[in-house]
């Protein structure tokens, strides 16, 4: 439990600090939780199904037994979040945002509500947990948001409750034929095809939404872009994130037989989203919205790649899942650096900035070309996984998906050439401190490394892929 109790406990305590320490607290906090993450790595078999973090034994009268626990998969999304954490204290350790009580006791929040939706193994407290990262990303939006964000936020309050209704009727729905909400009993459960068709539907909606698939896409580019660098980090490299693991976990055990059914239009909505935004990033001058557009187009080729269903595209989705997070961090401290020292956001008033600051361009550079997946970089692996399984389940998909590394080189590459090179137009530009070169420099090497050795995440999430496609299979050769 101490998984979860650390951020709790740096929840509470953040907010009594002084505000003259608090960014210390804050980066002490991040890195317990990131330690306590490793110790459960080096002590975890993948001989064992799931390790119980949590278990009273007993169930409520509305069939919630708070059951807690991971399996391989749950622990990359577990070190993926206590990773990410840090990176993002440490992005705004200098800034006055970074001592303010407010957001990072929301940062704390958002922390122990992913980790109780990664380590849920109740249909109930997955959903309770769900729900609950919706409050810290809305109010650090909120509070430190740009001025016109009453609009997208409420736009994206919106898009995410109807989301969520769907996801709560289709809980409801299965509750009716299982004996309680723990998640054996879930996968358990035997009903009708058209059953499963409509408890797919409540699943998908909230997860294309979250995600988000064309066309549920709307609310994203003006609530990362209104947001500041620290909450679209949370929004980008982790909240995303918790919809391609509760289709994993919870959407498509839950209703296998339902799967051929919107494997088809999951995928034509994947495809869509992965063209339309990459072009729609390509016209945007805004080098945010730039990035924001960019991740639409590259999750589209992640929930491809889940709906699929087989243990190469699952594999390769946990690896990039792993890189999307790593380089959204990256794209998003660039593009906050250039907004904080030139208060302009607008490529066409940038320029010359390499010249300026030649470590900020390189590792700009660096970052721009994890994110178009070079050889040897983690995003190299993880979509060329997911495009030879796209293209082997249907070669047109496949061609249509590829579309996605020429589209992210052009709108990558005339980022960086628009706002790195030509004649400056700044007089001055302040070079990165040590904590953004830090952050740059640990994105680097962790990309690098899962690049070249990505066989270590797929040793882990592999025996755990393994018996959930049994117990999916056991559980469809019962029905039928």
């Amino acid at each position: 439990m101490e998984l979860l109790l650390i951020p709790l406990a740096f929840t509470l305590i953040s907010l009594f600090v002084p505000k003259q320490t608090l960014k210390y607290l804050a980066l002490t906090g991040a890195a317990a939780s990131l330690v306590a993450g490793i110790i459960h790595l080096v002590s975890y078999c993948s001989c064992t199904n799931f390790v119980t973090i949590f278990n009273p034994g007993i169930a409520t009268m509305f069939g919630l037994t708070l059951k807690m626990g991971y399996d391989g998969m749950a622990l990359v999304m577990i070190l993926l979040t206590n990773a990410i954490i840090p990176l993002i204290v440490l992005s705004n350790f200098d800034k006055e945002i970074g001592s303010n009580r407010k957001f990072v006791a929301m940062v704390f929040l958002m922390q122990f509500a992913l980790l109780g939706v990664f380590t849920a193994l109740d249909g109930l407290l997955f959903y309770v947990f769900w729900e609950i990262t919706l409050i810290p990303v809305f109010l650090i939006a909120l509070w430190f948001g740009a001025a016109e964000r009453k609009k997208a936020l409420m736009k994206f309050f919106i898009y995410t409750f109807v989301g969520s209704l769907g996801m709560l009727a289709a809980l409801m729905t299965i509750k009716v034929y299982s004996a309680s909400f723990a998640y054996e009993d879930l996968v358990a459960a035997q009903f009708s095809a058209k059953t499963a068709y409509w408890i797919m539907g409540g699943f998908f909606l909230a997860f294309a939404i979250k995600i988000p698939l064309f066309p549920f896409h709307t609310w994203q580019p003006e609530t990362y872009t209104i947001s500041p660098m620290g909450g679209t980090m949370l929004l980008s490299a982790l909240m995303l994130k918790m919809a391609f693991f509760g289709m994993i976990r919870w959407m498509i055990p839950l209703a296998p037989e339902a799967l051929d059914g919107w494997l088809c239009i999951g995928i034509t909505m994947a495809l869509i989203g992965i063209v339309y935004a990459a072009i729609m990033a390509i016209k945007q001058e805004d080098i945010k919205r730039i990035f924001a557009l960019a991740s639409i187009s590259h999750v589209g080729l992640i929930a491809a790649g889940v709906l699929l269903w087989n243990k190469d595209s699952l594999s390769a989705v946990f690896l990039q899942m792993i890189n999307h997070s790593l380089v959204a961090v990256g794209l998003f401290l660039a593009a906050g650096i250039l907004e904080d020292r030139t208060n302009t956001r607008n490529l066409y008033e940038l320029g010359g900035v390499a010249k300026l600051a030649p470590k900020f361009g390189f590792w700009f550079a660096v970052i721009g070309f994890a994110s178009v997946s070079v050889p040897f970089s983690s995003g190299f692996i993880g979509e060329f996984l997911l495009l030879k399984e796209l293209y082997s389940y249907q070669w047109i998909i496949g061609l249509v998906a590829g579309t996605t590394l020429v589209f992210g080189a052009v709108y990558t590459l005339r980022a960086y050439q628009l706002s790195m090179f030509g004649a400056p137009k700044l007089t001055e530009f302040r070079d990165l401190s040590w904590n953004e070169w830090a952050v740059f420099f640990i994105i680097g090497i962790l990309v690098l490394a899962l690049g070249l050795f990505p066989q270590y995440i797929f040793n882990l999430v592999g025996p755990s892929i393994d018996h959930l496609m049994e117990t999916v299979n056991s559980s469809q050769i019962i029905l039928n």
